[in-house]
């Protein structure tokens, strides 16, 4: 590599806000070989997916977006799935992104080639493409998990996952059942409870649900935030610290998490009249050890006459039938599956290969660790957006990318001027920094005892940052070269 080489070619995974605000930046600093591999058709990762009836952000909308690029028209203080979706394909117009895209390529895998320090990409459809850099951007909530049902291949109505919800398929008058309670189906069964004939909705464990404080922006504050972007700035500012201040009963002062409970016990109680079905929506896991979500419709919409909440484990499922243990057989023509995403399965199903053919699959057959989350030692010049214990149960992810973004442009630096042929972490480094954070994440509300998307099958947590995010800043804000090894050697 030489020095100042403008043309080196930097792979980005993933068309969603990492690899978008990856994009800007790497613009910005004047690289323009930069080939964005998307497999859908457009741009907006899970908010292209996600487009359910009542998909929302659970986040406001102020602090749910690129500090670099505010929005001050949001409609609502949650912005709804289509303005998020509608602001990334914004930003892509507007930097001019979209000549970098590869639409509907779907990588299956990468190998580390040692003799010319690049990385090797196999796209499904069979072309090998080259790059000095590559940065993965698919987030966490890209591979949408169903149950193995038994039975299922029998059934004779329709069947889809919310993450690609059958936007074809009236469900008027229906009779549906919906598999899962969580934070998509707090979202849809409310607007499904309205239309359909029956809603059948299996719960194997009942989230924490409190008031979601949102509303609508009236025009007067819109034009105030256009006219004087300070006050965007500043509402950004307040949102932020509120959320941030949840860390202190999530991960610091665990006794303070009885008072999230009252907030529950109250919304519960105010929302659903019937006892039996309280005791039903009632979860037997401390509080905040799941996600907790936010909704001001789904208690009523559980209380209503069309839905049933049924607690029965699923037995089989008929052509006609969800059957549960009791041997009760719920007739629906339409099943729905509301059970989330494979989260801890970092970058599956791609093959990463990096020095001496090591396969990243082997690396985390244990659970899925990272230095900082950004770079895995034995895989130089790969560097991750959003990766292993970078989700956040508090604030903002797109803070935790903008973090990460300022990283890996300084380490992208180093190779671009020829300071270093390559840039690999070292295992010491990393296993120290993971040892900290595992030990750190014992003490948080996450391990308390209950199972969730946030961690494998053996309990290791693989998805959470358990801390402060403006710690998580400070630690990025500069590249420690100290922590990398160049195992290459210099340029020739």
């Amino acid at each position: 590599m030489q020095g100042n080489r403008q043309s080196m070619r930097v792979a980005i995974i993933g068309g969603g806000f990492g690899g978008i605000g990856a994009a800007i930046k790497l613009r910005e600093a004047g690289y323009d070989a930069i080939t964005i591999f998307e497999k859908a058709s457009d741009v907006g990762g899970c908010w292209r997916d996600n487009s359910y009836p009542g998909a929302a952000c659970d986040v406001p909308s102020h602090v749910y977006s690129f500090s670099f690029e505010p929005r001050h028209d949001w409609s609502r203080k949650y912005a709804p799935q289509a303005e998020i979706y509608g602001y990334l394909q914004h930003c892509v117009d507007k930097y001019g992104l979209r000549r970098h895209f590869r639409f509907g390529t779907e990588i299956e895998s990468a190998r580390f080639d040692e003799s010319r320090a690049l990385w090797c990409l196999q796209t499904a459809a069979g072309e090998s493409v080259e790059a000095e850099v590559l940065i993965t951007a698919c987030g966490q909530l890209n591979r949408p998990a169903t149950p193995r049902l038994p039975g299922i291949e029998r059934f004779g109505g329709e069947v889809f996952h919310s993450a690609q919800w059958r936007h074809d398929l009236d469900l008027s008058g229906r009779r549906v059942a919906v598999v899962g309670t969580g934070a998509s189906a707090i979202q849809f069964v409310p607007r499904l409870a309205t239309k359909v004939a029956s809603l059948s909705l299996f719960q194997r464990s009942a989230p924490y649900i409190i008031p979601k404080p949102d509303r609508r922006y009236s025009r007067r504050e819109q034009n105030l935030y256009r006219r004087f972007p300070w006050l965007q700035r500043l509402s950004r500012a307040w949102q932020y610290c509120r959320y941030e201040a949840r860390v202190l009963a999530f991960a610091r002062i665990l006794p303070l998490m009885p008072l999230v409970r009252v907030g529950f016990e109250r919304h519960l109680k105010r929302q659903v009249a019937d006892p039996e079905l309280r005791k039903k929506l009632r979860p037997d896991y401390p509080i905040g050890c799941k996600r907790i979500l936010i909704s001001n419709d789904y208690y009523p919409a559980i209380a209503s006459d069309r839905v049933e909440l049924v607690t029965e484990p699923i037995r089989e499922i008929t052509e006609t039938a969800v059957v549960t243990q009791d041997g009760r057989a719920h007739e629906v023509d339409t099943l729905i599956y509301g059970t989330g995403f494979a989260a801890t399965e970092f970058l599956a199903p791609m093959k990463i290969e990096g020095l001496g053919g090591h396969d990243l699959n082997v690396a985390w057959r244990d659970g899925a660790e990272a230095y900082l989350g950004i770079s895995v030692s034995g895989f130089p010049n790969l560097f991750m957006l959003y990766g292993p214990n970078t989700n956040l149960g508090h604030n903002s992810i797109v803070y935790m990318i903008e973090s990460q973004l300022r990283f890996v442009l300084q380490a992208i630096g180093r190779l671009r001027t020829g300071e270093n042929r390559s840039l690999d972490v070292r295992a010491d480094r990393q296993s120290r920094f993971n040892e900290r954070l595992q030990q750190r994440m014992r003490r948080t509300v996450w391990a308390q005892g209950c199972d969730s998307w946030y961690q494998t099958a053996t309990g290791r947590h693989t998805n959470n940052w358990p801390g402060f995010t403006f710690v998580y800043r400070h630690r990025t804000a500069k590249f420690d070269a100290s922590a990398y090894r160049d195992p290459l050697g210099t340029a020739p």
